[in-house]
């Protein structure tokens, strides 16, 4: 290759439940270019790779060819970093094991790395934004699931069979709230992610007789954005599932710093936007639950990145580390 180090570039792609964003990173951290796509409308793992690389061409050849590219870093939900192969992800279309780097590999003819979505971000983050610097910390991602990266030692954990940080799906309620796509009851992300903040609202609904903007919404299109938007109107409901919802991530990030004794629990993703709402309750309830030695100790920050970028470039930075 003709170009210096310096010109060659790296794609990231964070696959969602809902979406699909990417982009082409610079090794500074620069999202050059970027475009998102939906995850669920593909029944088929290939026609969403048929897309996938239908849309990638377009941003490649504006960047100057496949020739500037090195590789392709991929976060995807139960992505398996030793395998390269999606694990029953229950918030895809796609079932069973799906071999994604070796088919992303064959479409591209690049090399790809794949890595769990929220690893991904954690890495993004400890390159580029709030953990820059920081050996010890959990990274959280507040959206259609509940994701989590465990840096400790400044390693991230992956365990022995590559799927290490699940705390989503901890158990946080004994029989609680049945999760649909694991049927596990009471975990983490039944009630913390935008899907648990919905059913939550509807569960309220149904057995509060208290006034509420949100009894006016339909109910199709009751989602955390409307919760939060009757809550800075100062909705008394709306403000109570705010409070809910912060006591049980409050009450599981507890757990998590008494496993790992983080510097800090950087949380990102769409439920973050509604700032203190959701943040005060949770930082009380975590100290609430933590024992002594533990207390006072350990920040809880907004990630600093651009929302989607933290995964594109922790993606991307997986592509930097293969030779």
């Amino acid at each position: 290759m003709t170009q210096s180090s310096k010109d060659v570039l790296a794609i990231g792609i964070d696959i969602g439940g809902t979406g699909t964003k990417y982009g082409i990173v610079n090794r500074d951290g620069n999202v050059l270019f970027s475009g998102e796509m939906s995850t669920k409308k593909h029944s088929t793992i290939e026609t969403f790779i048929d897309e996938l690389h239908e849309q990638l061409s377009v941003l490649i050849e504006r960047a100057g060819g496949i020739d500037r590219i090195k590789g392709i870093g991929m976060g995807a939900p139960n992505g398996n970093f030793y395998t390269g192969t999606i694990e029953y992800a229950p918030n895809l279309p796609w079932k069973g094991i799906i071999p994604i780097a070796k088919l992303v590999n064959e479409k591209f003819k690049l090399p790809v790395v794949l890595t769990n979505d929220a690893n991904a971000a954690a890495i993004g983050e400890m390159m580029y934004g709030a953990a820059k610097g920081m050996k010890d910390f959990i990274m959280i991602t507040l959206g259609t699931g509940v994701g989590s990266g465990i840096v400790a030692n400044g390693q991230l954990i992956y365990g022995h069979d590559g799927f290490a940080g699940e705390l989503g799906h901890t158990i946080v309620i004994p029989d609680g709230r049945m999760h649909e796509g694991t049927g596990k009851k009471g975990s983490l992300e039944s009630y913390a992610s935008a899907t648990g903040v919905r059913l939550t609202a509807l569960e309220l609904l149904e057995n509060s007789k208290e006034d509420s903007l949100l009894r006016t919404a339909d109910k199709e299109n009751l989602d955390s954005k409307v919760v939060y938007d009757a809550a800075i109107k100062g909705d008394k409901l709306a403000l109570q599932i705010f409070e809910f919802t912060g006591k049980i991530l409050g009450l599981a990030l507890a757990n998590a710093v008494m496993f790992s004794s983080p510097e800090a629990i950087i949380l990102f993703g769409g439920l973050t936007k509604a700032g203190d709402l959701i943040l005060k309750p949770t930082r009380e309830h975590m100290e609430e639950n933590l024992i002594q030695v533990f207390q006072n100790k350990v920040k809880i920050l907004v990630s600093h990145l651009k929302e989607s970028d933290a995964a594109i470039l922790g993606a991307s930075a997986l592509a930097w580390e293969q030779q």
